[in-house]
C-alpha cells in the first residue's frame, strides 16, 4: 500500500454499464488500496451485488445497461445502512431532489483527485472524523435537508 491512501481501505461496487470506464475506476481504486467488491452494468446485477457482498461504497452511473435505472439501484443499496452511495455520472440533472439516499455526487468525466478526496470524506465519516470537500469541485454532496444523518458530520 501506498503513501496516498490515509484511510482504511473501503469495499467498493462499481455500478458501470460502461466496460472501458468501469476498469478505468476499478483500476484506480485497486491504485488507492481500496477494495473493489464487484461490478455491475445493469439494476438487476447492481442490486445482487450489493445484497451478497455489502459494499462500504458504490459508485453508481444513473444509465445503465438496462436505462436510467441507477436511481432505483441508489435508493434499494441505500437501504442498507452500511452502504454509502455516491453516484457518478454526467446526468446529474437525472438525479432527484432527495437524492434517492445517496450521499452525492461525482460528475463525469472524474479526476483521480476528486475520487480519491469523496472517499477519503467517506471514510471519515465512517470513522467518526470531521470531514470536508474542500477543494474537491467534481463533488457535490445532496443537500443537508435530504441527505441522510448518518452522512452528517458534528465537526
Amino acid at each position: 500500500m501506498d503513501d496516498t491512501m490515509t484511510s482504511p481501505a473501503l469495499r467498493v461496487l462499481v455500478v458501470e454499464d460502461e466496460v472501458l470506464i468501469a476498469l478505468e475506476l476499478e483500476c484506480l481504486l485497486d491504485e488507492l488500496g481500496h477494495d473493489v467488491v464487484g461490478v455491475a452494468g445493469s439494476s438487476a446485477e447492481a442490486i445482487a451485488l450489493g445484497i451478497s457482498t455489502a459494499p462500504d461504497v458504490a459508485f453508481v452511473d444513473i444509465h445503465l445497461v438496462d436505462g436510467p435505472t441507477g436511481v432505483e439501484v441508489a435508493r434499494a443499496l441505500s437501504a442498507d445502512p452500511h452502504t454509502t452511495v455516491v453516484f457518478m455520472t454526467a446526468n446529474a440533472k437525472r438525479i432527484p431532489d432527495d437524492f434517492a439516499g445517496a450521499m452525492g455526487v461525482i460528475a463525469k468525466p472524474y479526476s483521480e483527485r476528486v475520487v480519491a478526496g469523496a472517499l477519503r470524506y467517506v471514510a471519515d465519516l465512517r470513522a467518526g472524523r470531521a470531514a470536508t470537500i474542500e477543494g474537491l469541485d467534481g463533488f457535490r454532496l445532496a443537500t443537508r435537508d435530504c441527505v441522510e444523518p448518518r452522512y452528517l458530520s458534528e465537526g
